[in-house]
C-alpha cells in the first residue's frame, strides 16, 4: 500500500481531502532527461514553433489569443519526438499510483493527457477559482447532479522544480459550494481570499494527484521557473464520463499510427482502452466543444 508524505494511505488521502501528495514518482536519472525535454519543448512553444500551447488571458480551452505561454499541450504527441514523457507516463511506479488511487487494474487504465504547466515570461497571470467540469454558474441543484458522478479518473501534478502555484480549497469535491464559494467563483473567481484556501507546496519530484471536482485556482509567477508535469487518467469502468473533459483538448492526433507505434508496451493497453471509449461516445476524432 502506497502511501502520502505524511503516511497516510495515499486512496484514503485523496478521498478525504480531495488531494494527496506523493514523493518518488520520478528516478534521479529520468529527472535530468525529463527536465532536459521540458526545456526543449517550452523553447518551441515560447518561440511559436508548437501551436499546442496555452496562452496568458486565457483559462480553457482554445488558446487562440496572445504570445505569452503558461502550458504546452500534448507532450506526447509525436511531432514532439520526445519518447521520455511516454517513457514516464508508462513508467511502473506511477502506474502503480494510479492503479491505487483509482482501485483498479492496470489492464483498465485509459490513456488520457499529458501536458505541460510553465511560468509565462512577460507578466503574472491568475486563474480563476473553478471546479474542471462544472462550470461557477452552474446552480445548486445541477451541482448536486454533477458531483455524483464518479470520476473513474485522476489528474495530478508533478514538479520537476519547487512549485506553489497550486491552491485548493481541502474537502470541497463532495459538497455543493457554500453561498460564499459560490459567489467568489462567479463575481470574483480570481480572488486570494476564499475561505479554506490551502497553498500546494511542491518540492522537486513531488506530486500532487487531485480530485478535479475540489474547487482550486492557479497563480503563474514570470519569475520562478516552473516545470510541472500535468496529467491525467481514467479507467474503462464509467470512463466514458469523461470524454468531454478529455476531448474538449483536441487528441485527433492519437489516432495518427506514428503515436500508436511510438507507445511504450505498458500503455498499449490504456490506448486501446481510450479509443474504445471514443467509439463508445461517438467521438471518433477524440474531439468535442470546451466545456466552460
Amino acid at each position: 500500500m502506497l502511501t502520502d508524505i505524511n503516511n497516510v494511505p495515499i486512496q484514503e488521502a485523496l478521498k478525504r481531502d480531495g488531494y494527496v501528495i506523493v514523493d518518488g514518482l520520478i528516478d534521479p536519472e529520468l529527472m535530468i532527461r525529463l527536465k532536459e525535454a521540458c526545456d526543449r519543448v517550452v523553447a518551441k512553444a515560447r518561440a511559436g514553433d508548437w501551436k499546442y500551447r496555452r496562452l496568458v488571458g486565457t483559462q480553457f480551452p482554445p488558446w487562440t489569443e496572445g504570445t505569452d505561454v503558461w502550458g504546452v499541450q500534448h507532450l506526447i504527441h509525436p511531432e514532439l519526438n520526445e519518447p521520455v514523457f511516454l517513457e514516464w507516463y508508462g513508467s511502473t511506479k506511477l502506474l502503480q499510483s494510479v492503479c491505487e488511487l483509482l482501485g483498479a487494474k492496470k489492464e483498465d487504465l485509459q490513456l488520457e493527457l499529458f501536458n505541460l504547466l510553465i511560468n509565462p515570461q512577460d507578466s503574472d497571470f491568475d486563474l480563476t477559482w473553478h471546479r474542471d467540469a462544472v462550470p461557477a454558474e452552474t446552480s445548486a441543484e445541477e451541482e448536486i447532479e454533477k458531483l455524483k458522478v464518479p470520476h473513474y479518473g485522476t489528474q495530478w501534478n508533478t514538479a520537476l522544480y519547487e512549485d506553489a502555484c497550486l491552491y485548493v480549497v481541502p474537502n470541497s469535491h463532495r459538497r455543493v459550494r457554500t453561498p460564499e464559494e459560490r459567489d467568489i467563483t462567479i463575481n470574483d473567481p480570481k480572488s486570494h481570499n476564499m475561505p479554506g484556501q490551502l497553498q500546494v507546496r511542491l518540492l522537486p519530484g513531488q506530486t500532487v494527484f487531485y480530485d478535479n471536482n475540489i474547487l482550486h485556482r492557479a497563480a503563474y509567477i514570470a519569475a520562478n521557473k516552473r516545470a510541472t508535469l500535468h496529467a491525467s487518467m481514467g479507467t474503462i469502468e464509467g470512463g466514458h464520463h469523461r470524454a468531454s473533459t478529455i476531448f474538449q483538448h483536441g487528441l485527433d492526433w492519437m489516432n495518427q499510427p506514428s503515436f500508436q507505434q511510438s507507445l511504450p508496451a505498458s500503455l498499449e493497453k490504456p490506448y486501446a482502452n481510450v479509443k474504445a471509449m471514443a467509439a463508445k461516445t461517438g467521438l471518433g476524432k477524440m474531439e468535442t466543444k470546451p466545456i466552460h
